[in-house]
């Protein structure tokens, strides 16, 4: 077998392939490695034909739907997901062949009622069901530690000792572990009594994943995330930065428009000298009544930089096809001590100046 594990924090996902037939599949590819897995399986000479994932995932952005978009391949996953976008459905006993490599399938709900297992040659690739010294955790949507234990016991821990578990998740730099030492020494596998076991599921407390609305919208559906939103977007336009603005300003050059994006009262406590400002939420409606003339280069900033990308890439499908980003934001040029000026009653007032 041809195999690989990637780590980006503590989550793991793994390419393997056959050794004679050079087919392979990913398991659980998470979104950042995305050029990291194609590259890896190029050099070595693999050709991908499944992207697997072994459950919905709650606290990361699966890579699988835009692999399987990006490289027209099947995005596989248990059948009873909740998961849109699945080009193959597989259930508990099924196989998936790769060459002379047999993945099968083991349903283990608990985590994720749509958990499953893959069983490949000498190793087993648990998910988030079985981990290294600890088990997934019961209380995300749809966990259920009653089935949990019937994964764990009646399942996992009646394959053979020797086999190796790698998991999707690990935070303490593990790579992998053996059914026979999890049996032994795994402190959640100590409790065979399904009440017992019940119990200690429920008192584990933990705090719920940074990301876990979004993760699920986006694994669920094929969304995109926000990140990825504003990485396309910063792919898709040009930047300008900000010493390049604060000499033009000082030159008195006035062959650039500047636009903030931010709310009003943002606006009105420190903006760029001579900025437009037009909220974001109100871009599309009225960037034709602020700036008519679709030719005007325009520099378009917000708070950090992130939203003015995406208000760039807008108004670039919207024909404003001089419109550039300001690098790094208002944040960034505040910090440098670039000139600001603030909006009361009174009108326009100085509040710092850069003398450079």
């Amino acid at each position: 077998m041809i195999f690989e594990q990637f780590r980006v924090g503590g989550c793991l996902s793994y390419l393997i392939g056959c050794e004679r037939s050079h087919a392979a599949a990913l398991v659980d590819p998470e979104i950042s490695l995305l050029e990291r897995y194609v590259g890896e399986a190029s050099a070595a000479g693999l050709r991908l034909e499944y992207l697997i994932d072994t459950h919905t995932h709650a606290d990361h952005f699966s890579g699988t739907h835009t692999l399987s978009q990006r490289l027209s391949l099947p995005a596989v996953m248990y059948r009873s997901t909740e998961v849109s976008r699945v080009d193959l459905r597989v259930d508990e006993g099924e196989e998936l062949l790769l060459g002379d490599l047999r993945l099968e399938v083991l349903h283990t709900p608990g985590h994720t009622s749509d958990s499953m297992c893959i069983v490949a040659g000498d190793r087993v690739f648990t998910g988030d069901t079985l981990l290294i010294q600890s088990t997934g955790r019961t209380d995300l949507p749809t966990g259920d530690p009653v089935a949990m234990h019937a994964s764990l016991f009646d399942r996992i821990l009646a394959l053979d000792d020797r086999l190796q578990i790698f998991p999707a998740h690990d935070y303490q730099g593990r790579s992998s572990t053996t059914i026979g030492a999890e049996r032994a020494s795994n402190p959640r596998l100590q409790l065979r009594d399904v009440h017992a076991f019940v119990a200690q599921m429920q008192s584990v407390s933990l705090s719920m994943p940074v990301h876990l609305t979004e993760a699920l919208r986006v694994n669920r559906t094929g969304g995109r995330s926000v990140a990825q939103m504003i990485d396309e977007a910063t792919r898709a336009v040009p930047f300008m930065s900000m010493h390049e603005l604060g000499r033009r300003l000082r030159e008195g050059a006035r062959d650039v428009t500047i636009l903030d994006v931010r709310e009003r009262d943002a606006y009105e406590a420190g903006h760029l000298p001579d900025a437009l400002h037009l909220a974001r939420g109100q871009l599309e409606l009225r960037i034709d009544e602020i700036v008519p003339d679709p030719t005007t280069r325009l520099v378009v900033y917000c708070e950090l930089g992130k939203i003015s990308t995406l208000a760039v890439a807008t108004l670039r499908t919207m024909g404003y096809l001089r419109a550039v980003a300001l690098d790094g934001g208002l944040g960034a040029w505040r910090e440098d001590h670039l000139p600001l000026v603030t909006t009361g009653a009174e009108g326009l007032r100085p509040i710092s100046m850069d003398s450079r």
